[in-house]
């Protein structure tokens, strides 16, 4: 594996418990969550230094959160000065294995991290777009050196974020500082209500190098300014989506750190054989996935090993 700085990425956002409920009779389980946690989770798991800076209780909740990211190998920066309780996401598992979510979530972030010499910064979802706390997040990113790498994942949450217009804005002023954006094609849809194939275009136009948007079961595309590369999905028996956006982030990242580099990424040097590699990366470590209950991403053995079969 290549060699890391101590942290090689610095991860921003809401960590929460997912309580979830499978329509069944059951009773609901409780998942730690939270797509930038996630992303931290997932990027520990595949053996990359990651630091995550985040805010949760001192309750049962939280201690449950900070042990699930120290069997990762994730340092974590806890940035509300004391959170009054641990954020909580029910969700309620739909027939085809979707999710739906009602959220209890109040994002902060009092005290912003030190990025120091740490060459990729993640953030994304309630914790970018949502206030008061995305406030400092961007303020965070704009003031970042340009020669680090940010990566966003706007993973929309309509009931916790402003109107489409404020929040496209918001995230077109992102992928003003942020060489890689992913989104689903739901998010596109929200964002971009009017012309949901524009997405990439806009997003690119806004400053990205790179964008992907992913389409669930029909795979996902990649764009830059000169290429667009179709993935497949691989074939998987979903137990659920958990997970599923925020794994596919990790394995891009994590493709980026070890298999293409930061500087070329940054510069957009990407060939439509290496946009083919990350894709390949992200799609496999999302199927690992979804073929488990609540986002337990893959190590680094088991997404070899699932690459090279």
């Amino acid at each position: 594996m290549t060699d890391h700085s101590p942290s090689t990425v610095l991860v921003i956002g809401e960590a929460l418990i997912d309580i979830v409920d499978r329509g069944d009779g059951s009773e609901p389980v409780r998942h730690v969550g939270g797509s930038p946690l996630n992303v931290a989770f997932g990027l520990g798991r595949l053996g990359i230094p990651t630091s995550f800076a985040t805010e949760y209780g001192d309750d049962a909740d939280g201690d449950a959160i900070a042990a699930h990211l120290a069997q990762a190998g994730v340092a974590v920066v806890r940035t509300s000065g004391g959170a009054r309780r641990t954020a909580t996401a029910l969700a309620r598992i739909q027939p085809d294995g979707s999710a739906r979510y009602d959220f209890d979530i109040d994002w902060t972030m009092r005290h912003p991290p030190t990025v120091g010499r740490t060459p990729v910064v993640h953030v994304g979802s309630i914790g970018a777009l949502r206030p008061p706390g995305s406030d400092g997040v961007l303020a965070l990113v704009e003031s970042l050196a340009e020669d680090v790498l940010v990566t966003l994942d706007p993973n929309v949450r309509p009931a916790l974020m402003p109107p489409p217009s404020e929040t496209r804005a918001l995230v077109e002023r992102y992928a003003a500082r942020a060489a890689v954006v992913k989104l689903s094609d739901e998010d596109a849809a929200w964002l971009y209500p009017d012309d949901a194939a524009a997405a990439p275009g806009r997003l690119l136009a806004a400053g990205a190098k790179l964008v992907a948007v992913t389409h669930g079961a029909a795979g996902s595309a990649l764009h830059t300014a000169t290429e667009r590369v179709a993935v497949p999905a691989r074939s998987t028996i979903a137990v659920d989506t958990i997970g599923a956006g925020d794994s596919y982030m990790s394995g891009m990242i994590a493709a980026i750190i070890e298999r293409v580099g930061i500087a070329d990424a940054l510069a957009g040097a990407l060939s439509a054989e290496r946009l083919a590699e990350i894709g390949a990366v992200a799609a496999a470590t999302s199927s690992l996935t979804v073929a488990r209950a609540g986002a337990m991403p893959p190590t680094a053995a088991e997404l070899q090993a699932a690459l090279e079969h």
